[in-house]
């Protein structure tokens, strides 16, 4: 395993009384993409949300354990949220693009970090439009909302908000799991183009989907992680009983 660039620790969290992960300790390898699969309610999204603080908006939560981005504390006193979710983006199941047009959209991030060159935020947008693999179909219409789009259109502008900000890991939830299957098609072969360059943790229950586009996938059962390791082994070769069970459909 190459270097990881986020290291979890006995992460815990808890809402209110109900605790719903356990201490689990997981590491992200610079450049992969990963899966996280298990049931509905076995804490996946919680984790995955824990990795930028989103879980920070939530009342009544308690976060104990450690997460490192590239070796520093991500709830040290003193984080700076906004570098680090410039850093650690999200996209989110359902696609939420602004009720702007489809450039403010991918030029929100930028104009919020202060850029204000047109020549700059012009590059940046179609760059960042060109990586999510819609240019060609929006590159006519840049002052048309992003409303009007389709679902998976949507989808790619907010993969492309994210990516104008120049993030290191990006953070999807159920990134396709609201679009029909030529649009989770398009999803999927934008998310294979940018693992090149990026780092991405993906949450998802179409098993199909992890098998396909993950480098390796993590199961998730009760809160706590049962197993992890490359997608091929795991899928093929299980090392636990509940990993089998779960990835042939016997539950979930």
């Amino acid at each position: 395993m190459s270097e990881a660039i986020i290291d979890v620790k006995d992460l815990k969290v808890a809402y209110g009384k109900n605790e719903v992960l356990h201490g689990v300790s997981l590491a992200f390898p610079a450049g992969d993409l990963v899966a996280l699969v298990g049931p509905s309610g076995c804490g996946k999204s919680t984790f995955l949300r824990s990795l930028n603080r989103m879980n920070d908006e939530v009342g009544d939560v308690d976060i104990q354990g450690t997460i490192k981005f590239k070796g520093q504390d991500i709830y040290a006193d003193g984080s700076d949220l906004v570098a680090l979710r410039s850093a650690i983006g999200m996209v989110f199941q359902q696609p939420v693009p602004f009720p702007f047009s489809i450039y403010d959209n991918v030029a929100y991030g930028l104009r919020v970090a202060g850029y204000t060159e047109r020549e700059y935020l012009d590059q940046r947008v179609e760059e960042s439009l060109r990586q999510a693999a819609i240019w060609d179909e929006v590159k006519d219409d840049l002052k048309k909302s992003a409303l009007a789009l389709s679902g998976g259109q949507q989808q790619r502008v907010c993969i492309a908000r994210q990516l104008a900000v120049r993030p290191q890991v990006i953070l999807l939830d159920e990134p396709t799991s609201a679009l029909d299957p030529i649009s989770s098609s398009e999803i999927e072969e934008t998310l294979l183009t940018l693992k090149r360059d990026y780092t991405l943790i993906m949450v998802t229950h179409n098993l199909q989907q992890a098998s396909r586009i993950s480098d390796r996938t993590a199961f998730f059962l009760n809160g706590n992680l049962v197993e992890y390791g490359r997608t091929e082994e795991m899928f093929l070769r299980p090392q636990q009983e509940v990993t089998s069970e779960y990835l042939n459909g016997r539950f979930g």
